[in-house]
């Protein structure tokens, strides 16, 4: 289920992820991934119907490929939403992403990533990235590493025309397609509370002369079993210079349910 950005709801999941960080016995025992071929998909809706009629999904598909030097990671997250019959969110988000491991600590990463997001003032960001990471925790229970590089961007903004009355985008003007170095840094959390709860926090940055975009994916994930699960999420996208009457901060609050597709043992 999703639902795009009322403060209410995002207060409210902050204190749910609150309490049960207090309330849940911290011991060992977090998944790692296996070698080979993995992941993981998730997918909500919601549907209300009465006083509102608002229809809202998000689907999510994780893959890994984990060899004892490289790591590949594929993320594909897609977001569309309707309230009283005007298309309110539509976002598809894309991201590969390959770690070589140099030691224990230091990795070197390479990243592709594109976004096409009918709201924010951009027809789409396109980037190639590279750079090194640190691992600073890399235990069973927690996993800290941080990354820093540089890359090249694509991004076309775009003016939205909207509807008087109903605020509904009626049209488009597409703009100049810029072009552009970029700074990205990224940061990637896990912690596991017991063998069926743990918290993920991912955080992406990339900053240019036209636009600095950041990204932030928390999560709570609690197993019902081997390959099912529950998580709540809340995400954060930012851009500091989207088109003009376009907001800068989305935010998406989801409860979803999560399927696992373990690779060989």
């Amino acid at each position: 289920m999703s639902i795009a950005a009322p403060a209410r709801q995002s207060v409210l999941l902050r204190r749910v992820i609150g309490a049960l960080l207090i309330t849940v016995p911290i011991v060992a025992g977090a998944d790692e991934l296996p070698q080979g071929i993995s992941g993981k998909g998730q997918v909500g809706y919601v549907m209300s119907r009465g006083n509102s009629h608002t229809d809202a999904a998000n689907a999510k598909i994780d893959l890994f490929l984990l060899t004892p030097q490289w790591k590949h990671a594929f993320t594909l997250e897609g977001l569309f939403g309707r309230s009283a019959q005007v298309t309110s969110a539509e976002r598809w988000d894309l991201r590969l992403q390959s770690d070589y491991t140099i030691n224990t600590k230091l990795f070197a990463f390479g990243a592709l990533a594109y976004q096409d997001d009918r709201f924010s003032g951009f027809e789409y960001q396109a980037s190639a990235s590279g750079g090194l990471g640190y691992k600073f925790f890399d235990s069973d229970k927690t996993k800290l590493s941080a990354q820093l590089g540089v890359g090249y961007r694509v991004l076309r903004p775009e003016i939205l025309l909207r509807d008087d009355a109903s605020g509904a985008v009626i049209g488009r003007i597409p703009l100049d397609r810029q072009s552009e170095a970029v700074g990205t840094a990224g940061i990637d959390f896990m912690h596991q509370f017991n063998t069926s709860t743990k918290l993920t926090n991912k955080l992406i940055v990339e900053s240019g002369s036209s636009n600095t975009s950041i990204k932030n994916d928390l999560a709570l994930e609690v197993k019902m079993s081997k390959k099912l699960a529950l998580a709540a999420g809340y995400s954060i996208l930012h851009n500091t210079k989207p088109a003009d009457d376009v907001k800068r901060t989305d935010t998406t609050t989801t409860l979803n349910v999560v399927y696992a597709f373990p690779g060989p043992k």
